[in-house]
């Protein structure tokens, strides 16, 4: 926990001589908090922005004009002035991966490198102080921003650590480059054919080139030592803080093991757990059975285990995406199935059955189809449950399916800020025609589709504020391309902020007491030092947190 703002929170503003207290009544509740003089956008509440606000016990006790917020202040209550800042429902993040953002300190950070080379003579300087036989491991390569674009190969890593095994995480985590001494580790060669899900890239002769897409480099991540619950814990507190930080208060944690659920339940059970986290079960984990026979899980407003997470296809910077017809870039290739479609109907109508939220990463528009017929079946099956059926990142989408998931209400949970990331070479991977149904923000909201946004961190930076500048402009942070890239799929900032609140919340089943400012709901909310509803829309990136509050405490303050 930091130390709060002078201006906002330590140096609260009693206004005693022009807020008179309550004399001769007493409210028939009090309010602990009062903040008044702001701009705040309620989002679900009326009227959509008010300027005064009331807590009481974790919760909005009144929201509206300061008069009438007034009359539940009492002599205990703390009044804080707001200096005219704008100030938005605590913001969500409906696809994320906390333990990955909090074990990034311990890993080499290779975003943005530009070439093979530097790559592994960061690995050969971490190399230079481990033991031998210690794994060296490292995310955030991007081949694309190499010259040639092609995929590396493991002599690059043999020559930077030839006494340590290496992995190194593509940044959309779907594929790994690894040297010669984690093949071994692994039981990787020449005669190891492909597994169900994964591809073995290989050099002339057959020999694995050190390049290994989704499930091919499971038996190497076998070998690879776990961090024990403390580094965990730690692991989760440190990322807990960065997200606070960036004004996010809750996050949809994409893809958790039994174990690592356990730490989050502990946290949340000790009040250690930094913002509210809903967690999704990785379906590969080999405890699924013994988690989903145990139900649903809720901790204190903190934790929530109520849906499971699946994987039907690999990742579109990788070439492993799913697609109806091959890469327009790879013509020999369609990309992968990491789920046969007959073992994903079987798992998803499972997960249904127990009571659970399936929510299944779908990239490629193959892929997606084949989740939506699943669905649609399910949905069929069932007539008038609530089932909230999830695709994350749907990403590249059929033009005819697009109103698929609209009519079937299917939750499209994006990340606004992949569009930004991908779209140097989206293009070259999917050709002018489908180009059109990818990214496809505007298509979807048209169709009917609720959108869930998100980041996919450590993939994307968390920050929200950088999905919603990516939403509102489709310019990446450098301002490139003006204008915008694909500009008629763009958001306003209201959809935007609706995305990364009340939609976010909507996709977790916690709406009735999250997403939006209003009387009832946990006092979620995030004050603002830029107001980005009055400032150029191409400089929203840049708009600093002033103080995140979770359930009315201040969890962050600049």
């Amino acid at each position: 926990m930091v130390e709060h703002d002078t201006t906002l929170v330590a140096a609260v503003v009693v206004l005693a001589a022009v807020l008179p207290a309550c004399r001769g009544r007493r409210p028939a509740a009090c309010a602990d908090d009062v903040y008044v003089n702001g701009r705040i956008r309620t989002v679900d509440g009326s009227p959509g922005i008010v300027e005064a606000m009331a807590i009481r016990e974790g919760r909005f006790l009144a929201v509206g004009g300061g008069k009438a917020v007034l009359e539940h202040r009492c002599d205990s209550t703390r009044v804080h002035d707001l200096g005219g800042r704008a100030v938005i429902p605590g913001l969500i993040d409906s696809h994320g991966h906390v333990l990955s953002l909090g074990l990034e300190s311990t890993m080499l950070d290779l975003r943005g490198i530009r070439s093979p080379a530097e790559v592994a003579s960061l690995v050969a300087e971490r190399a230079k102080g481990s033991e031998e036989g210690a794994w060296i491991l490292g995310r955030g390569w991007d081949q694309t921003l190499w010259e040639g674009g092609e995929f590396p190969d493991r002599g690059i890593l043999d020559g930077a650590a030839p006494r340590n095994p290496v992995l190194l995480r593509r940044v959309d985590g779907h594929a790994a480059w690894v040297n010669t001494r984690a093949l071994e580790a692994g039981g990787v060669g020449r005669d190891t054919p492909d597994p169900e899900g994964g591809r073995i890239l290989r050099a002339e002769g057959g020999e694995p080139s050190g390049i290994l897409l989704d499930a091919a480099a499971d038996e190497i991540m076998t070998k690879v030592p776990k961090p024990t619950p403390g580094q965990k814990a730690e692991a989760i507190e440190r990322a807990g803080r960065r997200c606070l930080a960036s004004g996010l208060t809750m996050v949809h944690d994409a893809g958790v093991d039994r174990d690592t659920l356990e730490v989050l339940r502990s946290l949340a059970g000790e009040g250690k757990l930094p913002m509210r986290v809903y967690a999704m079960l990785s379906w590969d984990d080999p405890e699924r059975d013994a988690v989903l026979s145990g139900g649903r899980v809720e901790v204190g407003g903190r934790l929530w285990l109520r849906a499971v997470k699946l994987v039907a296809d690999g990742a579109l910077g990788s070439r492993g995406a799913s697609l109806l017809e091959p890469y327009a870039d790879d013509p020999g290739n369609s990309g992968i199935l990491v789920m046969d479609p007959g073992d994903l109907r079987e798992a998803i109508e499972s997960i249904v059955e127990r009571g659970f939220q399936p929510a299944v990463h779908a990239i490629g528009d193959r892929a997606v189809r084949n989740v939506l017929d699943i669905y649609e079946d399910v949905l069929r099956e069932r007539p008038g449950q609530d089932l909230r059926l999830r695709i994350e990142h749907a990403q590249v989408v059929a033009l005819e399916d697009i109103p698929r998931i609209g009519r079937l209400g299917v939750i499209a949970s994006m990340q606004p800020t992949h569009a930004t990331s991908d779209m140097r070479w989206a293009e070259d991977r999917l050709g002018p025609v489908r180009i059109e149904g990818a990214y496809a923000g505007r298509k979807m909201m048209a169709g009917g589709a609720a959108i869930a946004a998100g980041s996919d961190f450590p993939v994307e930076p968390p920050d929200p504020l950088f999905g919603i500048h990516a939403a509102l402009t489709r310019e990446d942070r450098t301002g490139s391309p003006r204008g915008g890239w694909r500009p008629g799929e763009r958001m306003t900032i209201d959809e935007a902020l609706r995305s990364f609140t009340i939609e976010g919340a909507r996709a977790s089943f916690t709406e009735a007491i999250l997403g939006s400012i209003e009387a009832g709901k946990l006092a979620d909310f995030v004050v603002l030092e830029d107001d980005i509803f009055s400032m150029e829309a191409a400089r929203i990136h840049e708009a600093r947190v002033a103080m995140t509050v979770v359930g009315g405490k201040v969890a962050y303050s600049r």
